[in-house]
């Protein structure tokens, strides 16, 4: 499969090893037992020898956090391992990581901007989901460009992937944090914030850039992901803390080979199909949800597990951690093999 994003990432990765080298959280409980009451997940699904396990899981309400969850709920992937979810919505991230560490959640999905917690150790990455494209800055009728945002009041989550996309934006217009006046929020804030003009600029990600887009007027996206694929990755992934990882391997293995095989149906080009199943969970409009599928290059499980078998995989994390050194996110050097399960994706595949 011909990727655009992907081929644009490994040409600026190549360039780059040369060189040197995201709340309070809200209850929506969903069994996959009943996401497979569908006639077609239960004619698909078959009975599992494997003990019955309930996991509960942590998502964010945007296609790029469920794409591959709701397909396998839905497709009936999640009954054939014996796997009952229970999800529970968040808004970003460290949110997430912060419930993992309380006990309230045993997995769950991040984005971009939280991997510098699994870098310092707060979780571990026992799945690669998909390489992101779903973030973007975006100027209000006074910020044309990059370098008008000299001065101008920025709305951003910190910690998340958008700050990291601020700064990259910053830095190519020759800026710093300390030239704008960043305005710290929710990411569900900074859409009210942009939209009524409370801020004149803002980063933030999908599908929350898109509605922005959308609803504003006179509004420009300044960069995206694909902006600065000549020097970084945008990553989400799947993780867990270090003593779960420690206590349930096998609980993970079976979730990760689940999950590959709604990445296999998922990236295949049946986004209108899998649109419907996140709109269903998210509780929005399915042409909203559709729009989103343009976020990302959606990997297959098939590749994932391919990629963490060459190599290919451990280079995604290895230049994701250089940027965050480079960019003062992260203090040291830490191995990748420390906080990413490379051999749970390998196994996953087989």
């Amino acid at each position: 499969m011909k990727k655009k994003l992907l081929a644009l990432f490994l040409a600026g990765a190549m360039t780059l090893s040369l060189a040197a080298c995201g709340g309070s959280a809200s209850s929506s409980a969903a069994a996959s037992s009943e996401a497979a009451s569908s006639g077609a997940a239960s004619s698909e699904a078959a009975s599992s020898t494997e003990e019955p396990i309930t996991l509960r899981i942590a998502y964010m309400p945007n296609y790029g956090s469920l794409w591959s969850l709701t397909t396998a709920m839905n497709k009936g992937y999640f009954d054939e391992a014996g796997i009952t979810v229970e999800l529970t919505e968040f808004q970003d991230g460290p949110s997430i990581i912060a419930a993992m560490e309380s006990g309230s959640i045993d997995m769950g999905y991040i984005g971009q901007g939280a991997h510098k917690l699994c870098i310092q150790g707060n979780a571990k990455i026992f799945a690669l989901s998909h390489v992101s494209n779903g973030d973007a800055v975006i100027g209000g009728p006074e910020v044309k460009t990059l370098e008008d945002l000299k001065g101008k009041k920025v709305g951003y989550s910190s910690g998340t992937s958008s700050e990291d996309i601020l700064k990259n934006a910053l830095e190519k217009a020759g800026l710093t944090m300390n030239d704008i006046t960043a305005v710290d929020m929710d990411a569900s804030n900074i859409v009210t914030a942009m939209l009524s003009g409370g801020v004149d600029a803002c980063a933030t990600w999908s599908p929350n850039s898109l509605k922005i887009l959308e609803e504003g007027k006179d509004l420009t996206k300044l960069c995206d992901n694909t902006t600065f694929s000549d020097k970084t990755v945008s990553l989400a992934s799947w993780i867990v803390t270090p003593s779960y990882a420690e206590a349930n391997a096998d609980k993970i293995l079976r979730f990760t080979k689940a999950l590959f095989k709604a990445m296999d149906y998922a990236a295949d080009d049946n986004y209108e199909e899998v649109a419907g199943y996140v709109a269903a969970q998210t509780k929005t409009d399915e042409a909203s949800v559709y729009d989103q599928r343009g976020d990302a290059d959606w990997l297959t499980g098939e590749e994932v597990a391919r990629g963490a078998a060459d190599g290919t995989v451990e280079k995604y994390y290895e230049i994701q951690q250089q940027n965050f050194i480079a960019a003062g996110a992260v203090e040291s050097e830490v191995p990748v093999s420390d906080y990413v399960m490379l051999d749970n994706m390998i196994e996953a595949g087989k």
